[in-house]
């Protein structure tokens, strides 16, 4: 299996463990707005290593995390029921993006 250019993992930190089966999207940003690239669900890990081509051009993109029906699965309320990460991709080099969440906030880094 290859690994697409933009990667990501959601640490349920609340929880104390890896956020699985959480639906993540990537989209690209162009002149009518965003476009849809890749459809990814996170595995037992955390971990969505399938979002999209091995090499993105240039450019911004969003990745969006369906947080809101990760907690109902939980039975878990939370304030964000969709969380949306906009980064810029500038080169070549493996983008991972990773989302540390909980029922009341997130936090996010450029991982390697």
């Amino acid at each position: 299996m290859t690994v697409s250019h933009v990667t990501t993992h959601i640490l349920d930190t609340g929880a104390g463990r890896p956020a699985a089966d959480v639906a993540v999207v990537l989209y690209a940003q162009d002149s009518d707005g965003w476009s849809r690239l890749a459809d990814s669900t996170t595995d037992a890990d955390g971990r969505a290593k399938d979002l999209g081509p091995e090499e993105l051009a240039p450019g911004t993109y969003r990745l969006n995390f369906s947080t809101g029906d990760y907690y109902a699965r939980q039975g878990t309320t939370t304030f964000f029921p969709e969380v949306d990460l906009i980064f810029q991709v500038t080169g070549a080099e493996h983008y991972h993006v990773p989302l540390l969440l909980s029922p009341f906030a997130y936090s996010t880094y450029r991982g390697s």
